[in-house]
């Protein structure tokens, strides 16, 4: 052990004891003597109790004012210098280091604005699982962890389970007319999260994207935070305008759409606007990223053919997740991908984060192999198409008629619209009088003229809750409206020309 110097007498300022706190939140409660000591002895000099340069009390004296034991001291000052607090003279005593190093300090409380999740009713995002899918589930788990096995004591397929996978197939090929390999599968903790992986995986930084204007805000900023560009390209009736795309950004690399139900308006895609955005995706060696985010939950008609489908996975990338059909908690996506696609983008996942979750894996393959996964989807289109027809009556009904509200084929999210004439204002008015969930409709336009309206999520709200909120959200609109022509219609004074 190394030796350290007691302090000798020396005329230098010197207190006779040092105030130390041995009982705070900075010292570990039942830790050694040494360690007790140690962390006090910091607080006391990031605090500035002793200042730089100052001499710390002798071992002995400090050992007699703390009850310690004289070796706890020394070890102590020895731990203090060895971590750059103190510094030691023979002959002349231990001081507090000329600099301390500043990380050791106490922590400070990080003040970070963040956004928390809405979970009010009208809010997107939520979702409901019907009590018999939830204790399948919980069997499924339960069975998955008592056979714990090898492949989670090492790192897996960067791609996910071969098991998951198969199964995703099947259910693409039955309820997206999509056919494609369990290979050309990766499983992502989310849509975005693929996208990220692939996006890396096939552009270059820069390289443009087209974006729906308007779209899923998420995405745009995903997009840009990797550092490539997003463009606008506007939607109308027919989807997105690719003869806007082509003008603005030919030698765009990628584009990012929602075909089967565009976010936010709702819009499908048209078949010669889907061939058209297939043209140019072949024209410019460009690939499409197609999210069909929820394309499960069609209430009239059959289930429209994926963009990828139409394809064959060529150019296309199709992305999925069971954030909305089971539940967002499980955090488990997916992508189908070109077959030119599996080896890069597969390089890319190993070397962000090597695999995906395994536990819940397996317990998913049985939802969709057992038919619950299907159970479950009949009972929440029940669930979720009452709820859609209820908010979509509510707001037509307790608005005058002032919101109109397009009743959806598909989806969880619905548009209700103001007049276009009237001030975006007037609708992030209404909804902050109203306090309620969802989005400005305003929120989803990036470069196109906004319009006034709001977009209202209607799964896994309870239907009390939906009516509620629809009504708040209907008065304060109408309050809102009264109050912008009350504004408008006021008479202006004639300016006054002053005579000589």
């Amino acid at each position: 052990m190394r030796k350290i110097p007691t302090n000798s007498a020396r005329p230098s300022p010197r207190k006779a004891e040092l105030p130390l706190d041995l009982s705070g939140p900075h010292v570990t409660q039942g830790a050694a003597s040494q360690q007790r000591l140690y962390q006090a002895l910091c607080h006391a000099i990031v605090g500035g109790l002793v200042k730089p340069g100052e001499p710390l009390p002798p071992s002995r004296m400090l050992a007699k004012q703390t009850g310690f034991r004289r070796n706890a001291v020394t070890t102590a000052y020895e731990r203090l210098i060895a971590d750059g607090f103190a510094e030691a003279t023979v002959g002349s005593g231990t001081f507090v280091a000329a600099r301390i190093p500043a990380q050791a300090g106490a922590p400070r409380q990080a003040k970070i604005a963040i956004e928390p999740p809405q979970h009010d009713a009208l809010s997107l995002g939520c979702t409901h699982i019907d009590e018999r899918a939830l204790q399948r589930f919980r069997a499924f788990a339960g069975r998955r962890l008592r056979a714990f096995g090898p492949e989670h004591l090492h790192y897996g397929d960067p791609r996910g389970s071969s098991e998951l996978r198969a199964a995703i197939a099947d259910h693409l090929l039955s309820a997206r007319g999509l056919r494609c390999d369990p290979g050309q599968i990766m499983l992502a903790s989310g849509t975005l999260h693929a996208l990220r992986i692939v996006l890396g995986a096939i552009l270059k930084p820069g390289d443009q994207v087209w974006c729906e204007d308007p779209g899923y805000p998420a995405a745009r900023r995903a997009i840009e935070h990797c550092g490539y560009r997003p463009v606008s390209v506007p939607v109308d009736a027919s989807g997105m305008r690719v003869d806007k795309g082509r003008a603005s950004a030919p030698a765009a690399r990628a584009a990012y759409v929602t075909p089967s139900h565009q976010f936010p308006l709702g819009v499908q895609m048209s078949m010669p606007r889907r061939l058209e955005l297939l043209d140019w995706a072949r024209d410019a060696d460009a690939f499409v990223f197609e999210d069909d985010y929820d394309s499960e939950f069609r209430y009239d008609g059959a289930p429209l053919l994926s963009l990828a489908g139409i394809d064959h996975l060529r150019r296309v990338i199709y992305m999925g997740t069971f954030a909305k059909t089971l539940f967002p908690g499980l955090r488990i996506g997916y992508c189908a991908l070109p077959e030119a696609l599996i080896g890069p983008v597969t390089a890319a996942r190993a070397a962000l984060d090597r695999f995906p979750a395994t536990l819940m894996e397996g317990a998913v393959a049985d939802m969709l192999n057992s038919g619950a996964f299907a159970a479950n989807l009949r009972q929440a289109r029940k669930r979720y198409r009452e709820a859609r027809d209820v908010l979509a009556s509510t707001l037509s009904s307790a608005s005058n008629g002032e919101l109109t509200v397009p009743v959806p084929s598909q989806g969880l999210h619905l548009v209700a619209r103001l007049d276009p004439s009237t001030d975006p204002r007037v609708a992030a008015e209404a909804k902050a009088r109203a306090g309620v969930g969802g989005w400005l409709l305003a929120e989803t336009y990036h470069r196109a003229r906004p319009l006034p309206g709001f977009v209202l999520g209607f799964s896994g709200h309870p239907v009390p809750q939906l009516v509620a909120s629809a009504e708040q959200l209907a008065k304060a609109s109408l309050a809102a409206l009264r109050a912008a022509r009350k504004t408008s219609a006021r008479p202006r004074h004639p300016m006054r020309i002053a005579t000589g």
